[in-house]
Formats: structure tokens, sequence, C-alpha cells
């Protein structure tokens, strides 16, 4: 395992997280339909059970996304979770908020009533997935910052990343294009939550509404995301050249990335493939419950494949509009080889994590949550 392997293989690892994560949003995605699906309070718990079942995992996934990013990309981390602190700040709040408004929704001496904590769960609904995929979009737009390596000496000031305005992240929602992405993932989310919450309500008519709401959010995230990855993969993109790490702009480098990497092309095809299946099987056979699997599948080999072409193949995964050379690619950003073929023997958990995962979603999934549950049993 040389150095260069090692990089690219943390890079693979953090692509696979970042896709799994995507793919769990259903949470948030369900949440930001709890009162356009539950026309009734005893409806509305139903959806809230639902997504409840599944919010640690959502949340869990978040964290090891970013302390995996720090352990081997720390340059990554300290330029974009330190300088455009605002917008990480309001994801991870509106997921603080989404765990208390689970917790203590039907309390007792809840004062609020249970409707002000279910709005704070429409909140992280919209504000999680539409300001993740923003962030996210920054890998092939670009953001506001610069590096200097050399203030790692000084002793006045040793702060190696600046960000060059004072929105400090906020910056990304100006741009239109990172927007449509939020946008994407957002209607992603919520496509996501459609198809788990048919599989995992027993519920009739709520399987019903969860299938015609499916129709035009469907259609709503194929228009956006269609129009990020058409403008995305004819764009100019942030190369680098291997021998001297200059940073260029190369026409059409995202769509150079997926045809040279071919496998990943046959990748990308294959997870949009099972996208389209799981949702147009859900709309035209009323009887069909599982599309969240092959959907499911489908959006983690999607989002994979797209954060590998944003890093791999000598390209800038975080660049900067203000310093091209300050870019950041998965070499010049990345940690020791030392620490990389630590952590790389760590990974080999990763198989078992899943296995139990996998476990432990099928034992709280195996009964499907009906009403007589929600009633009857310890219910959010």
């Amino acid at each position: 395992m040389t150095y260069q392997f090692l990089q690219q293989y943390w890079w693979f690892v953090v692509s696979f997280m970042g896709a799994f994560l995507v793919f769990f949003l259903f949470v948030q995605g369900g949440n930001s339909l709890i009162f356009c699906l539950g026309r009734t309070p005893e409806e509305r718990r139903l959806v809230i059970n639902s997504t409840g079942h599944k919010w640690e995992f959502t949340f869990t996934t978040l964290a090891t996304f970013g302390a995996s990013f720090f352990a081997s990309f720390p340059l990554f981390y300290s330029t974009s979770f330190g300088g455009a602190y605002w917008i990480w700040m309001l994801i991870l709040f509106s997921f603080v908020v989404q765990a208390v408004s689970y917790e203590f929704q039907n309390k007792l001496g809840n004062f609020l009533g249970p409707k002000v904590f279910q709005i704070c769960l429409i909140i992280n609904g919209i504000v999680g997935p539409l300001l993740l995929g923003g962030a996210v979009a920054t890998f092939f737009d670009g953001s506001n910052f610069y590096i200097e390596k050399a203030n790692i000496t000084t002793g006045i000031q040793p702060v190696i990343s600046h960000w060059a305005n004072a929105s400090y992240g906020l910056d990304a929602l100006l741009d239109v294009w990172n927007v449509i992405f939020g946008l994407a993932v957002f209607f992603l989310a919520r496509v996501t939550g459609l198809l788990y919450m048919r599989n995992n309500i027993n519920d009739e008519t709520l399987r019903e509404r969860c299938r015609n709401r499916l129709i035009y959010n469907a259609v709503l995230f194929l228009v956006f995301f269609l129009t990020f990855l058409v403008r995305t993969l004819l764009k100019d993109g942030y190369a680098v050249n291997p021998t001297t790490d200059v940073i260029f702009m190369e026409p059409m480098k995202y769509l150079h990335n997926l045809l040279t990497m071919w496998p990943l092309l046959i990748i990308f095809l294959v997870g949009v493939l099972l996208v389209l299946f799981g949702i147009g099987r859900t709309v035209f056979d009323k009887q069909y419950i599982k599309g969240i699997w092959p959907e499911g599948i489908g959006v983690i080999l999607v989002v994979t494949v797209l954060l590998l072409i944003a890093g791999w193949n000598n390209t800038a995964f975080y660049p900067s509009n203000v310093d091209l050379q300050s870019s950041l690619t998965i070499s010049n950003a990345c940690s020791s080889e030392v620490t990389l073929r630590v952590m790389a023997w760590v990974t080999l958990l990763i198989p078992i994590i899943i296995a139990y995962g996998a476990y432990c979603w099928w034992s709280i999934d195996k009964k499907k949550i009906t009403k007589a549950e929600i009633e009857t049993g310890d219910a959010y």
C-alpha cells in the first residue's frame, strides 16, 4: 500500500460513507411530509414513528462521515468546517433539534404541545438535506477560501486556511447551482422517505398517499438532478497536473473522469437504473411496497460515483474560487502516510459494521408499524 494508494483509498471510504448519509436522509425527507401525509394525529404519529425508528442511523452516519473526513483529510476539515462554519452549524443545529423533537413531543409536561416539535421536525427535514446538498455542490462549483501553508511556522498567526469573506459559508447559497443541487438532494430525500414509509407502515391509506406524492416529488428530483448533472459534466473542471501539482481548468473535466474511469460510468448507470426502477414500479404497481431497496442501493451507487469523480483522476475535490492554487486535492489535503495506513486497518471492520447495521435494521422493521402499536406500545 503506497502513499498514493492510501490517498485514493481513503477518498473512496469517505465517498462511500457520504453516499450512505445521503441515503439515510430519507428520515429528513419523511419528516418534511408529516402534515402532508398525516391528516389526523394518529396518522402523523405513524409517520413520525416510522422515521423515528431510524433517525439514529442518520445522525451516527453524519458524525462518522465528519470524523472520517477530519482524520483522513484534515486540511479540508479545517478549511470547510472551520471557515464555512455557519452552514455546518446550521446543519448540525437542525439535527440536534430533530433529536430533541423526537424525544419530547409526547412527554408529560410538554407545555408547548406536540405540534411545535413536529414543526421542528419539518424544519430539519427541509434545512438538513437542502444545506447538505449545497455544501456538497461546492465540490464541483468551488468555495471562497485561500490557503497559506507557510503560516504554520508563524508563531503570531499559525492559521493556514482563511475564508475570503465574512459570510463564512453562507455565500454557497448565493450560487444558483449549489441551490439547485440542494433542491435535488431535498426531493431525493423525500422520494426515499416516501418509499421507506410505504414499506414500513402497515396502513393502506398512508401507503396510497405515499404512492400519490411520490410522482411529483420524483419528477422534481429528476428535473433538479439532471439539470445539475448535465451542467456539471459539460462545464470546465478543476484538474491537477500530477507532476507539478499545478491546478488548472480543464474543459468537461468531470465527463472525462467518467469516461476515463469507465467502471465508474457503468456503476453510475446501474445506480440510475435502480433508482428509476424503484420509483417506476412503485408508481405503476399499487401492490409493490419494496421500492426502497432498489432505489436505496441505486442512490448509494450514484452518490459514491459522483464523489469519486470529484477527487479521483487528478481532480481538485475542493476548489477555491478566489485562488485556484489554494484548491484542495486528495494529495495536498490528506493526513500523513502513517495515519492513513493505521486507519486503513481499522476500515477492515466496515463489513462487520454494515452487517450489524443491516441486522439492526431488520430487527426494527421485521414488524410493520400499525395504529394499534402506536396506541399501546412505546411510541414517539
